[in-house]
């Protein structure tokens, strides 16, 4: 009933909604890119006072479309693989059903040419755990050292790489600053994914053998050289989907998702049971979080479905017990899993899960836990804690080889000399800090997006396969 009323309340008011501008009236959060989705905070606002026209959102993208055909080989093979698979197509555009309008809506404040909104086809086929091999993750395909140069969070609780809002608003400020550097859209998309270095290396290799310097003159390699034409072979399925087999999913010109506060940390579950919706839906919204609970020290946001915020927040408002069962400590002392567990006086196959420590690893001191609340720790986790949260963990070094002992009795028997052990020196962190070398830098990240073939028969597995690129790439198939 309660859909079906959020439905009537939608429906009774479109003709009163002549603006498709669908920020809130709510004061945003300092440096919060999710304010730019539509948002509600639940203490003085209605979910239901946020309308939507119903336009045809595939007609928007069309009408946006700026860039010139290529016509070159290169796109019409792209165009032949895709139309070759009709199956794996339709999958993915069913996918980016849920994140095709704040994408579009991002790319027109910004006045960039929509092409851009149907990159992730490229990148990720909008699979929101793809993972390539060099790390890099999410819809745009962020690896962690460009993560943290656009200030995307890595850390224990969360990894923003993989949030929509945030990872979405990052990579469109990076195409706009390469748009800016190279003067061109498929400069720009070439940059993104082989690296701005590269490319201008490219570009000077051309200068001084007296050629052209424009995408189509310089020597690139397979996958750049295709990542253009694979995005406009998507353009040209998107402008006739007819004329390659493809059937478009119906997507109304309104927002999928609102994003709505986190006034107090909450657990996921809670969230997923408050919404009303299936623990899938919940993830492919928020596929940022790590761990069981969501943070409200760190800026959080929830996205829900247009309909099930409204849901969420009537049912938020009856509950009247605690929100949130977990809270996290800082260890101060590195110690075995049983030990640490004994000192915070939790379960130590609890403290081992819910951290995904492996067995036989220790914490090392400094490191941030996750641990269930107690009468000695009822608090929500501290901002300090949630934002910069690490886990570091090390192998216990090699017991010291015990000396035998002399035999009683036996002549000209000498004690035997045993040699210190090195402590071992293998240690995993986990604090998701970036690498920040010098060839990450030049080339951002290894795409997950030409294992699209593999991804089509699996949507939610990541696609796999990769080669290195620069922010977010494709591969080639």
């Amino acid at each position: 009933m309660r859909l079906m009323y959020a439905v009537i309340l939608i429906a009774a008011f479109l003709s009163g909604c002549a603006s498709t501008d669908w920020s809130s009236d709510t004061p945003t959060k300092a440096n919060s890119r999710s304010s730019r989705a539509a948002r509600v905070n639940l203490k003085n606002q209605s979910v239901s006072k946020v309308y939507a026209p119903s336009d045809n959102l595939w007609i928007r993208i069309r009408d946006g479309f700026e860039m010139e055909p290529m016509n070159t080989p290169q796109e019409l093979d792209q165009v032949r693989w895709l139309s070759a698979r009709p199956d794996y197509v339709n999958r993915s555009m069913t996918r980016s059903s849920r994140y095709l309008f704040y994408i579009v809506q991002e790319v027109n404040a910004r006045n960039m040419p929509t092409e851009i909104a149907l990159l992730p086809f490229v990148e990720s086929a909008f699979v929101t755990s793809a993972k390539s091999s060099a790390k890099a993750v999410g819809l745009w395909q962020f690896m962690p050292a460009t993560g943290k140069d656009f200030k995307l969070t890595q850390n224990v609780f969360r990894d923003e790489r993989r949030d929509i809002v945030q990872s979405t608003d990052a990579a469109l400020d990076y195409l706009q600053r390469l748009n800016n550097q190279f003067g061109s859209w498929e400069l720009a998309l070439a940059a993104y994914n082989w690296g701005a270095g590269n490319i201008l290396k490219a570009q000077k290799r051309n200068i001084a053998a007296g050629l052209p310097t424009d995408y189509e003159s310089l020597t690139l390699p397979n996958e750049t050289r295709n990542y253009v034409p694979k995005l406009m072979a998507y353009r040209q399925i998107v402008l006739d989907p007819k004329a390659y087999g493809i059937t478009l999913p119906e997507l109304e010109n309104h927002p999928y998702f609102i994003a709505v506060d986190v006034g107090s940390d909450i657990d996921v579950s809670l969230a997923i049971k408050l919404a009303e919706i299936p623990p899938e839906e919940f993830q492919s919204l928020n596929p940022s979080f790590n761990k069981p609970v969501i943070l409200s020290n760190a800026n959080q946001q929830i996205l829900l479905p247009f309909a099930h915020a409204e849901i969420f927040q009537d049912n938020l408002k009856k509950y009247n017990k605690p929100l949130s069962s977990w809270t996290a400590v800082q260890v101060s002392k590195t110690e075995s899993v049983d030990q640490t567990a004994k000192s915070l006086g939790v379960d130590a196959d609890t403290l081992r899960e819910v951290n995904a420590i492996p067995k036989g690893m220790r914490i090392k001191a400094g490191s941030t836990v996750l641990i269930p609340k107690t009468s000695r720790r009822p608090g929500d986790v501290s901002s300090a804690l949630a934002e910069s949260a690490s886990l570091s963990l090390e192998k216990p070094p090699p017991p010291v080889p015990k000396c035998p002992k002399p035999v009683k009795g036996a002549k000209n028997t000498k004690a035997a000399k045993c040699a210190p052990v090195k402590a071992s020196k293998n240690t995993v962190s986990t604090a998701f800090k970036g690498n920040s070398s010098a060839n990450n830098a030049a080339s951002q990240h290894k795409s997950a997006s030409t294992g699209l073939a593999k991804s089509a028969k699996n949507a939610s597995s990541a696609t796999s396969s990769s080669k290195t690129s620069s922010k977010g790439g494709s591969k080639s198939q």
